[in-house]
């Protein structure tokens, strides 16, 4: 693995913890970084009482809306240049394009909904901003999906943490795996439309 979660989490603590997130979701560069694994890593240590439960929530939360609300300004500001950008080390065309597919179909929702797709939570916010997306409208969707993503993937760390002694060995299994039952339903309904045609 490229990061060793745990052994992160326990030298820089909360720091990590609002750093990673914070860099996910508000930097265009941020899209490698291991947001589901990080939060679900934190609930396990806060079930091992190395990390306060309700203080990982809380900071990871201000992190997600405030990432979230940098990439909005940086959308707004920038993002009309970002379609007219090459491919870099780390901007790929390709993923703008991804999360933009993604916002046409689902609108507003898509900031909340971006929050469980790695990449798609990246860009989704900057295409809210290139999109003139009232800000009002963007920062309501920007809480709610915050709250509801950091809450449901790092109580699930908590609990698998409180039943399996060794979770932290799996928790990036137990990520992609969530990861992936969660995109199910959108490639059957991809692969019912593809055969259909």
């Amino acid at each position: 693995m490229l990061f060793d979660i745990e052994a992160i989490l326990v030298s820089f603590g909360y720091a990590a913890l609002f750093g990673i997130v914070f860099a996910e979701t508000g930097l265009l560069v941020g899209f490698f970084l291991p947001g589901d694994t990080l939060l679900f890593s934190a609930g396990i240590l806060a079930a091992k009482n190395i990390l306060d439960l309700k203080l990982v929530i809380l900071v990871c939360c201000v992190a997600a809306v405030t990432g979230d609300a940098l990439g909005y300004l940086l959308g707004r500001k920038y993002g009309k240049q970002l379609f007219e950008k090459e491919d870099g080390m780390f901007f790929k065309r390709e993923n703008l394009e991804v999360a933009r597919a993604f916002y046409e179909k689902h609108g507003g929702k898509t900031i909340f909904l971006a929050r469980f797709v790695p990449v798609v939570r990246t860009f989704a916010p900057v295409l809210a901003g290139v999109g003139d997306m009232k800000y009002s409208r963007f920062a309501a969707y920007n809480i709610l999906g915050a709250v509801f993503w950091v809450t449901a993937v790092t109580l699930a760390g908590f609990f698998v943490g409180g039943l399996i002694p060794d979770a932290a060995e799996y928790a990036t299994l137990a990520v992609i795996a969530v990861v992936i039952l969660s995109l199910l339903p959108a490639g059957w309904k991809l692969v019912k439309k593809a055969l259909k045609k």
